[in-house]
């Protein structure tokens, strides 16, 4: 038998890399441990515990992880350990990134990994900025942008690491591969934007600003004027704060744009069964990204009639990061399984 070899994109056009299977599997440890973290802050801000330790880098004065146990209660257990695992997660990630540049043989994915770190600290950064500068709104937002970003990064580094990227095996050859591809990138764009106004939303404290769900007050295009009034009074009642229109109006962004996320994961979900159903790669990426949105809308519901429980409220931003990933790996692996042109040996 004979070696014949096709042209390989510039992306991948580097000496054959062959990364160790504790390589791949610490990446993915990197990756998985950072939606644990994602989980964590969902929390602190759910709970409304991000004060609940004023100083940083220390806690009350000590040192983070000599910290009394039996002292981590209500809001100081929600923020320490978010705190720990930050530092476990950045950590990994250091330690990821010194693996990447001591065996790999891809440059790029060497660069990647140094990026990557350098994400993970501003991002350290920005959560002890903004604790000292006590929660700004800009500060917030960044901080918890940052870390979905992060989420997509080790994910990209664990995929890139992983055989079905390295063994380069034939590309799917089909007419709707460009489109397919096109639509998995349109689709994380709107799920990241969607996240980038969840954020607004949440540390905006515009999470109740509608009380009504699928409605906005009775109606599917509010009269916002004459919501504020309405909301109002229903707060009132209940006893909570009052809100602003620019309140209203941010909690109502936030619903349109889950509305076009939901257009384009129903629209890709289709495209993925109607051409690509005998390809379980694609298949399955594309049914978990369904499924995670359908949870997605009823935790959401859940959230406006629990009004804002913590934990549905936590789950709700989890499951928001897991649609991320699941959208970005369903598009790493299209541009992977569709585009490539690979080595062939026959």
């Amino acid at each position: 038998m004979s070696n014949k070899s096709t042209i390989i994109t510039p992306l991948i056009n580097d000496q054959k890399s062959t990364p160790s299977v504790w390589l791949r599997r610490f990446a993915k440890i990197t990756a998985f441990s950072t939606l644990l973290l994602i989980f964590a802050g969902g929390l602190v801000t759910s709970t409304g515990s991000g004060l609940s330790v004023p100083d940083w880098p220390n806690t009350y004065g000590q040192f983070m992880f000599t910290f009394p146990w039996s002292d981590m209660i209500g809001g100081i257990l929600y923020e320490h350990t978010h705190r720990m695992l930050a530092t476990v997660v950045g950590f990994l990630m250091l330690v990821l990134a010194f693996w990447l540049w001591s065996k790999e043989s891809r440059q790029w994915l060497k660069r990647l990994g140094w990026i990557a770190l350098a994400v993970v600290i501003a991002q350290g950064i920005l959560g002890g900025i903004t604790v000292l500068t006590y929660l700004p709104l800009g500060v917030s937002m960044a901080h918890g942008i940052l870390a979905q970003t992060f989420f997509c990064m080790t994910i990209a580094i664990a995929y890139f690491l992983s055989r079905e990227w390295t063994e380069r095996e034939a590309k799917i050859e089909h007419e709707q591969n460009q489109s397919l591809f096109k639509w998995s990138l349109v689709v994380t764009g709107l799920i990241y934007l969607q996240l980038i106004l969840g954020a607004l939303m949440r540390h905006s404290d515009s999470g109740l600003a509608i009380l009504d769900f699928p409605l906005v007050d009775g109606r599917v295009i509010p009269s916002f004027g004459v919501a504020l009034e309405s909301i109002n009074d229903r707060l009132w009642l209940l006893g909570l704060d009052e809100i602003t229109m620019s309140q209203i109006i941010i909690h109502f962004l936030h619903r349109v744009s889950a509305v076009a996320v939901s257009i384009g994961i129903i629209g890709l979900f289709i495209k993925v069964l109607q051409f690509y159903r005998d390809h379980k790669k694609l298949l399955l990426p594309a049914v978990l990204l369904f499924v995670l949105l359908v949870g997605q809308i009823t935790l959401a519901a859940f959230v406006i009639w629990s009004f804002r429980n913590p934990v549905i409220t936590t789950f709700h931003v989890w499951v928001g990061a897991l649609m991320l990933g699941s959208a970005s790996f369903l598009s790493l692996r299209c541009y992977g399984l569709l585009y490539l042109i690979r080595t062939e040996h026959s």
